[in-house]
Formats: structure tokens, sequence, C-alpha cells
């Protein structure tokens, strides 16, 4: 939790945030990815100071779990001087205790965004889904919670003047703007309309034109003009793909070339002739790709 320092920005996570997502989709499915198709809403985690602190972060968890689908599943919540925003004692359940820090005591409009990533943690912990270390765990709990319609209150907790500032999650603001992006081009679910903080929509929207990009990469048929030519050009020089590229070209068994490429929706790659006009679809997220190879 960033408070009063300096808060990252940009995309240093980015190649794990896809990774989660392609995790995300080969665990669930895309059918159950799109059961999560309504988000959290405002009205449900609101919090204000007049409510009883305890009864109220009960609430706001008992709503973060029906969102995630564990019914038998039921939260303590405590309050303790802690580092971090918030942790949670996975095990086997069903009881699970949630420790928030003493900072929430009196910015409790941002206790639904604490919470929802540690009932991400444990929704993934019953889907035995997990990364090999610590810190990738965590930009795969904050990004499974932005993608499955929780974590758009991570990046409205995001506020930041010339004097203070305050940042939940382990992702940067504006990949919070992408995986919320990506949902949206999804499901067709807007969040920005729900955002209190003017850092969100910055973000947000920076977030969008990062995902967007993701459609535009050759040899899918959106990609721009320069994008073509280069892909004209290294599909002549296959030897010299650029390693920053995001396709790459290999012969078959029968000597017939073939492009692989990310698919823009859960980036699993996807392995193509190369041949002109083909569709494509993606064997895991489903989605159907125009494609010029």
């Amino acid at each position: 939790m960033a408070n009063g320092g300096p808060v990252q920005h940009g995309y240093p996570h980015l190649e794990t945030v896809r990774a989660a997502i392609t995790a995300l989709y080969r665990r669930l499915s895309r059918d159950t990815v799109q059961t999560f198709s309504t988000s959290v809403a405002p009205a449900d985690v609101a919090f204000c100071d007049t409510d009883d602190l305890h009864l109220g972060a009960q609430r706001v968890a008992r709503e973060m779990v029906r969102h995630f689908r564990l019914p038998d599943a039921r939260l303590v919540v405590c309050f303790r001087e802690m580092t971090h925003a918030a942790n949670v004692e996975l095990t086997a359940g069903p009881e699970y205790f949630v420790e928030l820090n003493d900072r929430f005591r009196t910015h409790r409009r941002d206790i639904g965004a604490a919470l929802a990533h540690e009932v991400a943690h444990v929704y993934l912990h019953r889907l035995d889904l997990s990364f090999p270390t610590t810190a990738e765990n965590e930009i795969l709990t904050d990004t499974v919670t932005a993608y499955l319609g929780a974590g758009w209150l991570l990046l409205d907790a995001y506020r930041e003047d010339g004097v203070s500032s305050q940042k939940l999650g382990y992702l940067t603001p504006e990949e919070f703007g992408y995986v919320l992006a990506k949902r949206a081009l999804l499901l067709g679910e807007d969040p920005s309309v729900w955002f209190t903080s003017p850092q969100a929509y910055t973000a947000y929207a920076e977030g969008m034109t990062r995902a967007r990009r993701d459609e535009q990469q050759p040899p899918l048929t959106a990609a721009g003009w320069a994008g073509r030519r280069r892909y004209a050009h290294d599909r002549r020089h296959t030897s010299g793909v650029r390693p920053t590229a995001p396709y790459a070209f290999a012969s078959d068994g029968a000597g017939q070339l073939r492009v692989s490429f990310p698919c823009p929706t859960c980036h699993q790659r996807i392995r193509v002739p190369v041949r002109g006009r083909v569709r494509a679809r993606c064997g895991l997220c489903r989605t159907v790709l125009e494609c010029d190879t």
C-alpha cells in the first residue's frame, strides 16, 4: 500500500498480467468467465462514516464472497497496525481470518477494495491456481480481481496529488486500467462510470489504449499500415524477425510456413498457416480472429 510515497507507473508487470489472464481462462473456461459479466456494484460496498466499523466490514466481506461464488466461505475481519493494506490466512476453510490495516478505520470507502483483493486470494486458493513466486501470485490476484469484476475498486482507490498519494494492490494504475479495459472489451461493461478518483479515469484511458493495441497487431487484419508493412518484410525474411515482435514464423513438417501470435483476448498463442486471409478461432477463449497472414 503506497501511502504518501511515490506511485509506480507504466507496465513493468505486463507479461505476468497477460500470463495471469491466460491461466485464468485455462482454469475456468470462457463460459465461466462470462458468468462474472456484472461487476460489484458501488451501492453494495458503500461504507459511510456513520456505519458501525466491524458490522460494515463484515457486510462488505459477505458481498465479496457472494460475488466470487463462495457461498460456504465465512470471513472474520479485524483491524490492526501493519505495513500492508490487508492480509488473509489461507486455510482449508470454511472460515478465513482477514486483517485490515488500521488506516481503514478512517478511510472506510476503500475497505471494499482491500477486501476484493483478499477474497480473490481465497477464490484462487480454492481453485488451486497459483504462480511460482509470492510477487507473481500477487500480480495474479490483482489481475483476477480486476478481470472478474471487483478490481475497479482497487483502481478507484488510487489517489495522488501534490502532497499525498494512495494506491492499493500490486499492479500499477495503468496495469489496472489495462486489465479493466480487457474486461470491458470482452463484456461491454464500462467501469469508469463508477470512478470517484480523477486519477482512475486517466489510468483507465491509458490502459484502454494499450488493450486496443493488442487487437491491432499483425497478422490481425485490424493492424495499421506500418505494422502490416513490417509484417510483410518479416514474412520475406523470417530469420530476421525482431525478438520483440508479437509474431513468430516457423515451418511445419511439410514445409508449410506458419505464424504464431498471441490471442488478443486471452493471450494464448495461436498458430495458423501463412496463406493470406484466414479466420482463426482461439482454442482457449473461442475468440474468432480475422487474420491476413
